[in-house]
């Protein structure tokens, strides 16, 4: 959560919220009804920058990003995966090749990190299912726990008025599994 004049989220009665996500928009939502959602466009500079002039009350944005950019200092309060479940692949870096490329293949094995695969599969897996896509206002987020992998997903339905949360459990070696309902 970022504000200039707020230091909680949950310090709002009512104000305005800059999103560009439906899903995160139905999210506050469920936090508190009275937030009026609206959409903001920018990079994260210009979105920070918005809230600073008081465009806004507040936005928010992924931790790892304001991070990246030095721009943690801007943050008043981070959420709990369960409060704020975060869209499928969220925070994954991709590389990809050409298919036929083995040499480039061979090196991205070697920097593959295994446990993130599992759980990017899995959560691709959860949202083809679904026939969903960076629009659909679905979070899904998979963690591991030896042998096991947990999908902890929150799907809203187009309207925003019903919530339906999901947990599935499966095994490491079939992520792909796991994601279909």
């Amino acid at each position: 959560f970022v504000s200039k004049k707020f230091k909680k989220l949950s310090d709002l009665s009512s104000g305005k919220i800059g999103s560009s996500s439906r899903r995160r928009e139905l999210q506050l939502k469920l936090f508190n009804k009275n937030i009026k959602v609206e959409n903001i466009r920018g990079n994260v500079d210009t979105r920070i920058k918005k809230v600073e002039t008081g465009e806004f009350d507040g936005t928010i944005l992924a931790l790892a990003g304001l991070k990246t950019l030095s721009l943690e200092k801007y943050v008043k309060e981070t959420f709990p995966i369960k409060d704020f479940i975060p869209t499928a692949g969220q925070g994954i870096i991709a590389v990809q090749c050409r298919e036929d490329d083995e040499d480039t293949r061979k090196i991205l094995k070697k920097i593959n990190h295994k446990e993130t695969e599992i759980c990017a599969l899995a959560e691709r897996s959860f949202l083809k299912t679904l026939g969903g896509d960076c629009d659909t206002a679905v979070g899904c987020s998979a963690t591991l726990n030896k042998d096991n992998v947990e999908i902890k997903a929150q799907l809203f339905s187009d309207d925003g008025t019903k919530v339906f949360k999901i947990v599935k459990f499966g095994k490491t070696n079939e992520p792909e599994l796991i994601g279909k309902l």
